[in-house]
């Protein structure tokens, strides 16, 4: 198995669990109150699916490669917290410019969570991938 193929699926693998539980235990109920009435009943899976495929792909390829190259987790951490950072910034940004009932709160939020999350599951795909 490649590298790369190690790094993705193990920076995919944390993102997932970490995200999964940060959605269903902890920002659910706040979204909820915020913006209830644009809430799908159900997720779209494929649109979710194809965020975190492309999106991972973009991790590796910008913040774990780099840093497997340098030799250490700092190069994964900080990348990936930039990352994050400007991916979910750009996402909760859009959405307070045009959604009403999209809270600062939420900007706020979306943005620290993007920034370490991402940052997290850098750090863990240069960590897999560098033993495995």
């Amino acid at each position: 198995m490649s590298l790369f193929m190690k790094a993705y699926l193990a920076t995919l693998f944390s993102f997932l669990l970490v995200d999964a539980a940060w959605i269903g235990l902890v920002v659910r109920p706040y979204y909820q109150r915020a913006i209830g009435d644009l809430l799908r009943d159900s997720f779209n899976a494929p649109a979710a699916g194809l965020f975190y495929l492309l999106y991972i792909a973009g991790v590796v390829f910008l913040a774990v490669m780099p840093a497997l190259s340098a030799g250490t987790v700092r190069t994964a951490l900080v990348n990936g917290a930039i990352i994050g950072a400007l991916a979910y910034g750009t996402y909760t940004v859009t959405n307070f410019a045009i959604l009403k009932g999209w809270t600062m709160g939420l900007v706020i939020s979306d943005l620290l969570w993007g920034a370490f999350l991402t940052s997290l599951a850098a750090a863990c795909g240069y960590w897999v991938a560098g033993r495995w």
